[in-house]
Order: C-alpha cells, then sequence, then structure tokens
C-alpha cells in the first residue's frame, strides 16, 4: 500500500486562503457583517424556490435509488467496516453536534413566538406549530441534503475506485477532465472553506451555551477567558479522538456521546411531564406529516412575513453549505453498505434522532411556557439562548447533578463534530486515500491545531457569526455542486450497470 502523500497545492492553499480570508473578514468586521447579512438575505429571499425545489427533488430522487435496481449496488467489497449501531452514532453526531442540544429547547420558543402563516403570535394554534415547525427543519429533509452527497461520493471512492476522499472527484461523472485541472482544486477549497464556517457555527452556538452552564455551575460569570478555556479543552479530545483514527478514537467517541445523549433524554422524558411530551409529540408529529409538502414549497410570496426565509430556506443553505463535510464522512465509513442501506439508515438515524430531542426538550420546554413554570419566551428575549438553556435545566429535578452531566455531553458532542471535521479536512487535503488508509496523524493534528487557533482568535475578538455568515453565503455555489452531483451519478449508473 502506497505511503499517504498531502496534496500541497491543496493544503497550503486552504490553509492560505482561510487565514487571509479570516483576517480580512474579522479586520473589516464592521463593513463585512452588515454586507453578509444582506447578502445572507438576497439568497434566501431571491433563491427560495430553488432550494425548496433543490430540497424535495433530491427526496424524491433518494426514495427512487432505495426502491429501484440501483438500490442493491453494494459499496465496497466484504463486510460493513462498522457495527451498524456505530456506523449510525458517527452519522448522526458528525451531523448534528450540539445544535440540537440548543434548537431543541430553543426553537419551538421562537416559533411560539414568531409564527408561520399570519397565525396569532402565542396562540393555542401558534403553540401547535412550534413542535411541528422544528420536527420538519431536523427530519428527512434536511437528511436528504445530507444523504444524497453521500451516495454520489461513496459511489466515486468503492466503485469508480478513485481513491481519493474530494468533491472534485465525485463532481467528474459531469465535469470530466476539468475535475483533476485547477477548477478541482478550487472546488476542493470552497469545500474546506464552507467546512470550517460551517465549524464555526458549532462553536458560535455550542461554546458560550457550554460556558454559560459552567458559569452557573460554578457561580462565575461567563467571560471570554471561560469560553477560551473550553475551546482548549474540545481540542484536546477530539485531536486525540483523531489522533487514534476511526475505529479506536472518532467510532468510540460517537457511541459514547449517543448513550449520554439518550440517557439525558430519557431522564427528563421520565422526570417531565411524560403524558404531555407524548401527546404533544403525537400531534405535531401528525401535523407535520400533514402538511409536509406545503412546509416544503412555502414561500409566503402574498402575506411576504419572511418567515419560510428566515428558517426554512436558511436551514435548507445551511445544511447544504456542511453537507460535502457529510457526504465525504459518512462515505469513508460505509463500507460495505448497499445504496439502499445507505440512504434509509441517514435519513432514519438522523431524522429519528433529531425527532427525540425535538420530542423531549421541545415538549418540555413548550410545558415550561405554557404552564406558566417558566417565562422562557422572556428569558430568551432578555438574557439569549445559553441563559435560557440554563433556566431550562435547572427546572428540572436533580438539577445539580443534570447540569454538569450536560457539559459533559456537550463537550463530547462538539468533540464528535470536531474530530470528523479534522479528518475529513486532512482526507481532503491528502492526494490518494485508498481503502483501509487514513490521512496521516501529522496532517490530523496540524488541522486540529488550525481549528483550535482559528476559533480561540474568533472568540476572543467577536468575529465568529462573520465566518458563520460568509459559509452560508458558500451555499449559492454548493447548490451548482447538487446539480452537478445528479449529473454525475445519473451517468455514473447508465455507464456501469445498463441491464442492472
Amino acid at each position: 500500500m502506497k505511503k499517504v502523500r498531502i496534496d500541497p497545492f491543496i493544503f497550503w492553499a486552504s490553509i492560505a486562503v482561510i487565514i487571509a480570508a479570516t483576517v480580512l473578514l474579522v479586520m473589516n468586521r464592521s463593513t463585512a457583517e452588515p454586507y453578509l447579512d444582506s447578502l445572507m438575505s438576497e439568497i434566501t429571499y431571491k433563491m427560495d424556490w430553488a432550494f425548496q425545489f433543490l430540497t424535495i427533488g433530491l427526496f424524491i430522487i433518494l426514495i427512487w435509488l432505495v426502491f429501484s435496481r440501483y438500490g442493491k449496488i453494494k459499496l465496497g467489497e466484504g463486510k460493513p467496516e462498522f457495527s451498524t449501531f456505530s456506523w449510525g452514532t458517527m452519522l448522526f453526531t458528525a451531523g448534528m453536534g450540539t445544535s440540537i442540544m440548543y434548537w431543541s429547547m430553543i426553537e419551538p420558543i421562537f416559533y411560539f413566538t414568531g409564527p408561520p402563516f399570519g397565525i396569532e403570535p402565542e396562540s393555542k394554534e401558534a403553540a401547535e406549530w412550534a413542535l411541528t415547525y422544528g420536527l420538519f427543519h431536523w427530519g428527512i429533509s434536511a437528511w436528504s441534503l445530507y444523504a444524497f452527497p453521500t451516495v454520489v461520493i461513496a459511489y466515486s471512492y468503492f466503485i469508480k475506485k478513485r481513491p481519493s476522499l474530494k468533491m472534485s472527484v465525485a463532481l467528474s461523472g459531469a465535469l470530466g477532465k476539468y475535475a483533476d485541472g485547477w477548477l478541482g482544486k478550487l472546488i476542493d477549497i470552497l469545500v474546506i472553506w464552507s467546512l470550517v464556517g460551517g465549524l464555526g457555527t458549532s462553536l458560535g452556538l455550542g461554546v458560550p451555551m457550554v460556558s454559560a452552564v459552567v458559569g452557573s455551575i460554578l457561580g462565575i460569570e461567563q467571560t471570554l477567558t471561560l469560553d477560551a478555556i473550553i475551546v482548549v479543552c474540545i481540542t484536546v479530545i477530539y485531536s486525540a479522538s483523531a489522533y487514534l483514527g476511526l475505529h479506536k478514537g472518532i467510532r468510540r467517541l460517537s457511541d459514547i456521546n449517543v448513550y449520554l445523549a439518550l440517557a439525558l433524554a430519557i431522564f427528563v422524558f421520565l422526570a417531565g411531564p411524560t403524558l404531555f411530551i407524548l401527546t404533544y409529540f403525537t400531534n405535531s408529529f401528525g401535523m407535520m406529516i400533514q402538511n409536509f409538502a406545503m412546509m416544503s414549497f412555502y414561500t409566503d410570496p402574498i402575506g411576504k412575513s419572511g418567515f419560510p426565509q428566515s428558517w426554512t430556506v436558511f436551514y435548507w443553505a445551511w445544511f447544504a453549505a456542511t453537507a460535502s463535510f457529510m457526504g465525504l464522512f459518512v462515505a469513508r465509513i460505509s463500507k460495505g453498505r448497499t445504496i439502499r442501506q445507505l440512504i434509509i439508515h441517514m435519513l432514519l438515524w438522523g431524522s429519528i434522532g433529531g425527532w427525540i430531542y425535538f420530542m423531549v426538550f421541545g415538549g418540555y420546554t413548550m410545558n415550561l411556557q405554557l404552564q406558566d413554570l417558566l417565562p422562557v419566551k422572556d428569558i430568551l428575549t432578555e438574557s439569549g439562548g445559553p441563559a435560557s438553556i440554563v433556566a431550562i435545566l435547572k427546572s428540572l429535578p436533580l438539577s445539580s447533578i443534570v447540569l454538569p452531566f450536560f457539559v459533559i455531553l456537550a463537550v463530547i458532542f462538539l468533540s464528535t463534530s470536531m474530530d470528523s471535521a479534522t479528518y475529513i479536512l486532512s482526507a481532503i487535503a491528502t492526494k490518494e486515500l485508498g481503502d483501509g488508509q487514513e490521512p496521516a496523524r501529522w496532517h490530523r493534528m496540524v488541522w486540529g491545531a488550525m481549528l483550535a487557533t482559528i476559533s480561540i482568535s474568533l472568540l476572543l475578538i467577536g468575529g465568529l457569526r462573520v465566518i458563520q455568515t460568509s459559509a452560508v453565503v458558500v451555499s449559492v455555489p454548493i447548490y451548482i455542486f447538487y446539480l452537478l452531483l445528479v449529473v454525475s451519478l445519473l451517468r455514473w449508473l447508465k455507464q456501469d450497470f445498463p441491464k442492472a
């Protein structure tokens, strides 16, 4: 087996682009932030129809693949590399991170106070839609945006035998020889930037949330120093996990993550208003299924409330921007699975995990608000999301145990996203990566250190939001990637299995 070597152009060009772009964005933050915000609004308002059609279109293609003759195509020879459970935990934790912990509590309150369809805020009808939209945004549609690139990249890696985990290679079915030239290099550098920006959002949500809970436990104020200490702790964990590799590090940490996440969900489910959580979820899930088509195409051109653009379209653009990373990572761990298994497991593992968290934590939070047990919406308005999370957790029985447990879980959730990302960043910047090979350990550590340095720097100077927004703007060229991925896969299937 050949020695793993870095791709010097992608490696150095990506680092140069990340450093230069980060420095420029942060130095010009006062002008960059409003410009990027307006650009993001332009994208979500003028491309709302495009992202809605893309998302539902990918879902339809995936369902067609599952039931078509191509569903039985096996990705790689031999038995699956990982057990079904470990495979599922890795794809779920890589895709969700701390975002699911944060938004499962906070998002229903936003929909309760600012509902869709011109519904009166804080009304009974608004309460019914509050959880419904959370289930929709974190369900099948979102995971369709993740699953389709995964299928194409896995096909390229295992069936076409292209020994490289790069988006440019997955697009070669559509781009031909251009995928190996400067255009391919540019695509891979763009994917690396979108990945770094995506991690900025995970940290932007996760670190202040963890910091607020730690501050509450220790009775100290949330400060930038505390944020930086938390980033260092996370860096140590994810760097160790990435260093140990897929089997000894990332897989084990993902397994632990899911066990802890389930333990916390079960505790809140049993300690909270169990019957309300069940009935509220059942009603909301039914509303989501009944209104799935309407929600999938809702753009509100007459009322112009901005709800679908601010939430649904933004989410689709965000998931699209980070889908390259998910596709590359999940494709790598899916050896031995069929296309049918890959699609079904991604859609179900991801959706069910998100639905469980929204059912339990969204239901618990809404009960606090509706029964006047805790003014969550007032805390959210006056003190922000992290303070609301602390207040919600403190309302639970045994909160002195729940708070530290929540911190441990959040740190591990962040670490599982970061170790997967570190692994994929190094894979993209590696020339060839044969079956069973992993990027060089030193290479993984370089990207780990790079992410930590950027994260701490941005936290200290308050530039995380600018990087987050710039990553969403990247979703426009990523949109074109999706169309090219469709062309690539259909061409390959026709060539390789004309009589399948």
